[in-house]
């Protein structure tokens, strides 16, 4: 069973930068992909950046590419447990979510076989 567990949130000032952690364990393959979504209150969850274990470049959403990056937290990790990490920066009052990482282990971007269960990101001065 694959099981995917947040890290990182907290309480930022506008500006400021945070990375995201993504503990992924339980895959049975060495593919995957992972992706980190994220749903504000009364909005829809939205796609930011995917990853996939084939090397390939990343995908990101066009409206936030440049202020998002995905990237393994390690290229020597077994992919029976890996950490995909999201980097955010200049964050802006409007980045405020609850942050999710979702995984897939066929398919490719976006997946959504399994869920983390979120972690909170507040951006407030």
């Amino acid at each position: 069973q694959v099981q995917l567990v947040e890290s990182g949130g907290g309480l930022v000032q506008p500006g400021e930068s945070l990375r995201l952690s993504c503990a992924a364990s339980g895959f049975h393959s060495s593919y995957y992909a992972v992706a980190w979504y994220r749903q504000a209150p009364g909005k829809k969850r939205e796609g930011i950046a995917c990853i996939k274990s084939d090397g390939t470049a990343p995908y990101y959403s066009h409206v936030l590419q440049g202020r998002f990056a995905i990237s393994r937290a390690s290229a020597k990790e077994n992919y029976k447990n890996i950490t995909v990490n999201l980097h955010a920066s200049d964050l802006k009052p409007e980045d405020t979510a609850i942050y999710y990482c979702a995984a897939a282990t066929v398919g490719g971007c976006w997946p959504d076989d399994y869920w983390g269960q979120g972690t909170q990101v507040t951006v407030s001065s």
